[in-house]
Formats: structure tokens, sequence, C-alpha cells
């Protein structure tokens, strides 16, 4: 269920208190692409880091297959150092070979990455929202697959050694972009995202 109240600090400590090991967590990793989702969750982080303390750090992955990737690192590093949060960066090789999938070989080069940051009592932190939860239903649809494969994202499943979080997922991109422009919050544009080869954005 969406809420329909604006997004802040305490809603988003709410939803990662929903996660029932949220005690036992020692350190807290946001895959930080730049873009206005994960800009919004660093945001949100950075406030809870010293209320709650949080040990709160960020990871950017370079996928390098956009021009613009150093620059976007430069972006999140920055906002890291303003934020006080821990920041490190992996590259990947994400360019898909023939006949595959680019978001599939993205997807998979990016989270092969992420999973030897998570130790056990560690927990991945990604900005997926109410809206990618929609937009995954209708590709799963449009891609025929069967009651499995219509199953929703989880708002927590194990990953690697520790755990993997969603803790927008019950929030609208809506909320999220009032939210980036009430803060007056700088991100980053990929421009595959407007990209209609890929499946998501069509």
């Amino acid at each position: 269920m969406v809420s329909s109240a604006n997004l802040d600090s305490q809603k988003l400590f709410k939803s990662l208190t929903q996660f029932p090991d949220f005690s036992k967590i020692k350190t807290w990793w946001l895959a930080y692409s730049g873009g206005v989702d994960s800009q919004v969750l660093l945001h949100l982080l950075s406030q809870l880091k010293p209320q709650y303390n949080l040990d709160v750090r960020a990871v950017y992955i370079d996928h390098g297959l956009q021009i613009e990737s150093k620059q976007w690192q430069t972006h999140c590093e920055e906002n890291c150092q303003a934020f006080n949060i821990p920041f490190q960066t992996f590259s990947v090789n994400a360019h898909a070979g023939q006949g595959e999938s680019p978001e599939a070989t993205a997807r998979t080069a990016r989270y092969a990455a992420l999973s030897k940051l998570i130790k056990k009592n560690d927990c991945l932190l990604t900005a997926q929202h109410q809206d990618d939860q929609a937009e995954t239903l209708l590709l799963q649809l449009f891609r025929g697959a069967g009651p499995a494969g219509l199953a929703a994202m989880p708002f927590y499943t194990s990953f690697s050694q520790g755990w993997h979080v969603r803790p927008l997922l019950h929030f609208s991109q809506k909320q999220i972009m009032n939210y980036a422009r009430q803060n007056q919050l700088q991100w980053v544009e990929d421009p595959s995202n407007k990209n209609n080869k890929y499946d998501r954005n069509f």
C-alpha cells in the first residue's frame, strides 16, 4: 500500500524497522547511482545516521556503458563527502554479448559486485519504489511469465551473506520527486532511461 503522506526521514526509519532483523544490522550499504531515487535515499539516510547511530556507507557501480559515468561517480563521491558517508566504487564489465539483454547483463554485473560487500549482519539498500514495482509486473506480463514470475519485488530478501532491503518500495515516484524538489537536491540523469530499446522504458 502506498503512503499518501509526504516522504521524510522518520517515515523512512519506520520503513526500515519493518525489516525483522533491523536491530542486528551493523552496516547499511546504499547502492548509490546518483539518480533521483538513490539521491533521495542518501539524503534521508544522512539524517538518520547521526540520529540513530547507523553505520551507513554508499557504493557506486560504474557499468562502463555511458561516457558520463566518471562524472556521475564524482557527483556521488562529493555528495557522500558532504554528508559524511563513506564512499567507494566498483567498475564492472556490463557490456551485453550477442543475444543478451543489456538490462539483465548490467543488473547481473551490478549485483555480483555488490555481493562482495555484503557480509554477515550487513544490509544492501536499493531505491526501488512503488512505480518500479508496477513496471516490473507489466514487464513480466509482457514476457508471458507464469504465476511465479509475477511475484512482486520483496521488501526484503537474503543477499550474499546478509540482506537486501528496499525501504522506498511503498512510496511513489511522485513522493520521491516532491521530496527531491522540496530539499533542492541535485541528481544525475542517465540518458538510457529514455531509450525505448530497453523493455522497461518501452
